[in-house]
């Protein structure tokens, strides 16, 4: 059984925005409506035990489907040495063309190194400089940013699916900014230079870069209980086709805090409904998930809670080396009956149940599949 949807028309922030970028917007606005998408960090690079393996995720070999949405990091594109560069972006070029190929989606964080001092990502002290207003137009290190981004946007341009097409991502930059633990953050950038970083890095690569496959991703961490406060670095509706939470704390890390997180949630989701942008959950989960229900007790019903548009859910990674630092479940882990209770649930959707995400939507039925799995 398949369902044919049709999607209201609704503009990216890009003008210029291909017609697949486009499509992709629309889409998960649709589908936000009654259905969540499941995504997984660095699902099909590596996983629990494994690594570099061709079409292989841990959610796969669980429920016989990737995610829906699958993570990945720019971060191999600088602080390394030229040859180690060119294989991050030939490596993460054939890894998003693929997902694009199977029908899935890509979002693309950045753990982007600081370009002005040691300290990599994180917040140093006595190491890390505020890179923020030093890259921000005006600042010192402005044309060395400039250089960056230029390269990025060869990159985007680069990425070219079986179609011929130029492959459209969610692009979720500076993450994370209203804590203090990477450079970004609110500590060590002001408001009015978080939201000038900001707007140039979309202007410059939209306007001056020419990229028109990007979707731009807002998304604080879980500081915040009104919208005053979730908005309090927002650069604008022309800035952001996207507005998203991460949020672990809520979620059994600091204790379980479900309807919090879910409140938190709704803030997001109703202000994206009111400006006429996407919402999603853009990253959670549960250390080694050693609470066996925790995909339909808290996950699910936080997803559920209210009447809330969700155009995703995203957990972070599997470590390859580490036996703790997971967050999907791979095969023999206990949560493995709770997730395909998770998965077979209407409202979540993963990589099989789609077809035509950039283009003319088709959702699948395709769930008792994974029962067997």
């Amino acid at each position: 059984m398949v369902f044919t949807v049709s999607a209201q028309r609704y503009q990216p922030v890009d003008r210029l925005a291909t017609e697949e970028t486009k499509a992709l917007f629309n889409n998960l606005r649709t589908i936000a409506k009654n259905h969540t998408l499941f995504g997984h960090q660095h699902a099909t690079e590596y996983g629990h035990g494994w690594q570099g393996d061709v079409d292989r995720s841990d959610v796969k070999s669980v429920t016989g489907s990737h995610p829906a949405v699958i993570g990945v990091d720019l971060m191999g594109f600088t602080g390394r040495s030229a040859d180690e560069t060119q294989k991050a972006k030939d490596d993460l070029r054939k890894n998003v063309a693929d997902t694009y190929n199977r029908g899935g989606v890509t979002t693309v964080a950045w753990h982007f190194s600081n370009p002005v001092s040691g300290g990599g990502f994180y917040w140093q002290d006595s190491v890390s400089l505020p890179a923020v207003r030093y890259i921000i137009p005006g600042g010192e290190a402005h044309e060395k940013y400039r250089g960056i981004l230029k390269e990025i946007a060869e990159w985007a341009n680069s990425v070219k699916g079986s179609d011929g097409k130029t492959v459209p991502v969610i692009f979720r930059p500076y993450h994370e900014f209203d804590g203090d633990w990477f450079w970004w953050g609110r500590s060590h950038s002001t408001v009015d230079e978080f939201r000038a970083l900001w707007r140039f890095t979309v202007s410059y690569l939209r306007d001056s870069l020419g990229v028109h496959t990007f979707l731009y991703a807002f998304s604080p961490d879980n500081r915040f209980m009104t919208e005053e406060v979730f908005l309090e670095r927002y650069p604008g509706d022309d800035w952001v086709d996207m507005v998203g939470m991460d949020n672990y704390g809520d979620m059994g890390r600091d204790g379980y805090a479900p309807a919090r997180a879910a409140q938190r949630l709704k803030i997001v989701s109703d202000y994206a409904k009111k400006a006429g942008k996407l919402a999603a959950f853009t990253e959670t989960g549960l250390e080694s998930i050693p609470n066996g229900t925790w995909w339909t007790e808290t996950l699910l019903k936080v997803m559920r809670n209210s009447d809330m548009e969700i155009a995703y859910v995203l957990v972070w990674r599997n470590d390859v080396r580490s036996p703790t630092h997971y967050y999907a479940p791979y095969p023999g882990h206990s949560s493995v009956p709770d997730f395909i209770r998770f998965y077979n649930d209407p409202y979540t959707l993963f990589e099989r149940d789609l077809e035509g995400i950039y283009g003319k939507l088709i959702i699948k039925d395709s769930k008792a599949v994974a029962g067997s799995q």
